[in-house]
């Protein structure tokens, strides 16, 4: 546990050290106030046109907040497979875990270690960007989405399997293998949570079952999609007036799988690097 605790203090301090944090911070700021300039002529020009009802105003309002969800999570899940991705395998190649190592500290406390340091700073700039585009749609216009803790949970957990993902491939891949690795597995679970939404619309199964297979593959567009249902008023997202109204919403089986599925991939890692010569 000491070692845990050790390798964690150690990653955040390197994470400062290195101004990660400096840099996601100025990043989630410019992001939020390029958002509240927008959010500010969009829901400005709204009431100088005059909607004609409350249905037409929330969905205004619902639709400019999902596009700064939508762009919130996607920063995230950059954040979560670029920052953890050379922690790894860059030190490796560096001779730095080998001097770790070497101490009375076991590997699978320096794995656990730099996976939850990493986590936390993922997680903060999450709810520092997600939540900085909730707090403007509620300052600006007095709109807050449904279910709020929901969604951000979703997309939590959208983080913890990259970020999972990331360290696991960096007990056995080389630092920009493992970056081309995660992005095109991003990019599948992407392609085919499309895919899946599309074929459910035009009601094509076998398309449909290729979705659902990416999904299992990696399931973090799930998440995303699932998590965007949830945050749309029921009418909106049943009307499929919006990007982000599903015409397959995910199953709350989804959720259970993905996290097996970030747990099986931390388990991989430490058995990885446990088994891997320093």
């Amino acid at each position: 546990m000491n070692g845990f605790l050790t390798i964690t203090r150690l990653t955040l301090r390197e994470a400062a050290r290195r101004r990660v944090l400096l840099a996601g911070l100025i990043g989630a700021c410019a992001f939020l106030l390029l958002y509240a300039t927008g959010f500010h002529f969009v829901g400005r020009e709204a009431a100088r046109e005059g909607l004609q009802n409350e249905l037409q105003r929330r969905l205004v309002l619902n639709l400019y907040t999902m596009v700064g969800l939508y762009a919130a999570n996607f920063l995230s899940v950059l954040s979560a497979v670029l920052l953890p991705i050379d922690t790894l395998s860059g030190e490796i190649a560096s001779g730095v875990l080998q001097t770790i190592a070497a101490k009375p500290v076991r590997r699978s406390g320096i794995v656990l270690g730099k996976w939850f340091g990493y986590w936390l700073v993922c997680a903060g700039y999450l709810l520092l960007t997600a939540g900085g585009v909730l707090a403007i749609a509620r300052f600006l216009h007095g709109f807050a989405p449904p279910g709020v803790p929901a969604g951000l949970s979703l997309m939590l957990l959208e983080v913890t399997c990259l970020v999972s993902l990331s360290i696991a491939g960096g007990t056995r891949l080389s630092t920009v293998t493992n970056g081309v690795v995660a992005f095109g597995l991003y990019g599948l679970a992407f392609l085919g949570g499309w895919i899946e939404q599309v074929a459910s619309m035009t009601g094509n199964v076998a398309a449909r079952n290729i979705g659902t297979v990416t999904s299992l593959v990696i399931p973090t567009e799930s998440l995303w999609q699932l998590a965007a249902h949830l945050m749309q008023p029921r009418i909106i997202a049943e009307l499929h007036v919006t990007p982000f109204s599903m015409g397959a919403v995910p199953s709350p089986a989804m959720v259970v799988w993905a996290a097996a599925w970030a747990a099986a991939l931390l388990l991989l890692a430490v058995r990885g690097f446990a088994r891997r010569p320093l």
